[in-house]
């Protein structure tokens, strides 16, 4: 079929790990003479590249799918396609539900969406869920920024938290060799990127899906390994990692972190829950008491270390008492950031099943209470930046304020400060902190950095 002058747009929800298929599938769109579009109801392929990690994220999906299925109606030739995690846990029931769909494709068939399309193209209504070996990135992703980027080092989760869809509809574990990443890399520090953020769903368990052992037993490849393997690519000043998980969270790793400058003090590592009980009821394999011997060994190494997390409250059974100790832990960690939600039972999850779960009433009070603790926290830990020098990387324009341009400090704190983006995108800034608040920062200029 003839491309030329089709539209198309793409709508993410979720995680880092989607933005960074959608900015693949997005390279694959324009490498087949489609035009991107920012008006989904301009576009003549529409793609929603989907979460199914929370019951809301979902329902938004149906949404908007359904507003663009009755212009399908009137629009015969417009081309829909659900992808990732919903499309990956539903499958062919999604066409029951909105017939007018033509291509339903999971996560891990992302980098043959130019095939699948062209299966659409002569008639056909494809649903492509089957697990498959994830196949290299053959194709230069569309990127959103010209300055970061995503950098998948391996697809997949082995785990099996009661909560979780993600082992369901993301696949097993599959780690890109080394040396497949390093290439990609080189090319972004050729492109002129300043920052490199390298992803997993569970970063710190790459390598343990290559062949090889070392000579003192561990797995040849580990993070800790890349990271030393891929510190001295020319070009980026920055590289970044996420989701850690603290099964697979090792003094080997913090080392490496310490010693490389271009590695961020930064750690974004999942806690869950503070009681054991329900930690081993949600099969997370490891204890509080572990979880905070790394934020200690972290902060020995790494005093200035910005730490961020993910908890979740009202899982099912969940008594005061448990709440209470998830409070006690964030209380006595204080941490930078923490993504917090209530828990929401997820189809084919043994925890969406169990009889013990809690009401929505309950749920709501928990998050509000420890969204209230986790404000003051965070406000407590940026006092430490006031008056500060912080080298931040300018990303774009403040969109609240046009005179002033932002960017993050190395702890991911997002600055804001007065500036010309013409002059500054893409530049390290030396910023003196003037104003703190929970979650951002405000500065003035000190000096350029020479890179």
């Amino acid at each position: 079929m003839n491309t030329n002058n089709r539209h198309y747009h793409i709508t993410t929800f979720g995680c880092q790990m989607n933005k960074a298929d959608s900015e693949r599938m997005a390279g694959i769109l324009d490498n087949m003479g489609l035009i991107s579009s920012e008006d989904p109801n301009k576009a003549d392929i529409i793609l929603y590249n989907t979460c199914t990690i929370r019951d809301n994220a979902e329902q938004k999906v149906y949404s908007y799918l359904g507003r663009q299925a009755k212009r399908k109606h009137k629009q015969p030739d417009l081309t829909l396609i659900v992808a990732g995690c919903v499309a990956q846990q539903e499958g062919e029931a999604l066409l029951r539900r909105v017939p007018e769909l033509d291509l339903v494709m999971g996560p891990q068939h992302a980098n043959r969406l130019q095939d699948l399309l062209e299966q659409v193209f002569n008639g056909n209504q494809v649903v492509a869920t089957e697990p498959i070996h994830i196949v290299e990135d053959i194709t230069k992703p569309r990127r959103d920024s010209k300055i970061t980027a995503w950098v998948n080092i391996i697809y997949g989760c082995n785990e099996h938290c009661t909560y979780c869809v993600v082992p369901s509809v993301r696949g097993v574990e599959q780690s890109r060799t080394p040396e497949a990443i390093r290439a990609e890399m080189e090319e972004l520090g050729r492109q002129g990127y300043q920052e490199i953020t390298l992803l997993g769903q569970n970063i710190d368990a790459y390598g343990r899906d290559l062949p090889g052992v070392t000579k003192e037993g561990r797995n040849k490849y580990t993070l800790s390994d890349l990271l030393y393997y891929v510190h001295d690519v020319p070009g980026f000043e920055r590289i970044r990692f996420a989701t850690s998980h603290p099964r697979y969270f090792t003094e080997r790793l913090i080392r490496a972190c310490a010693e490389l400058p271009k590695v961020c003090e930064h750690f974004h590592i999942p806690f869950q829950s503070g009681d054991n009980k329900l930690l081993k009821a949600m099969a997370r394999g490891y204890t509080h008491e572990k979880y905070r011997r790394i934020i200690d060994n972290i902060r020995e190494l790494m005093p200035d270390a910005s730490i961020s997390a993910d908890a979740i409250v009202g899982f099912p059974g969940e008594t005061e008492a448990q709440f209470e100790n998830t409070l006690k832990l964030v209380e006595d960690i204080g941490f930078d950031q923490l993504n917090t939600a209530a828990y929401s039972p997820r189809p084919g999850t043994p925890a969406a099943l169990w009889e013990n779960q809690l009401s929505e009433e309950v749920k709501a009070d928990r998050l509000q209470r420890l969204n209230h603790l986790v404000g003051v926290k965070a406000a407590e830990r940026s006092q430490r930046y006031m008056g500060r020098i912080e080298e931040i990387l300018v990303e774009d324009t403040n969109p609240k304020n046009a005179a002033q341009v932002m960017g993050r400090t190395r702890g991911n704190r997002l600055t804001f400060f007065e500036g010309d983006i013409a002059q500054l995108k893409g530049k390290l800034v030396k910023v003196k902190v003037t104003e703190v608040r929970p979650f951002s920062l405000t500065g003035e200029v000190k000096e350029f950095v020479l890179v």
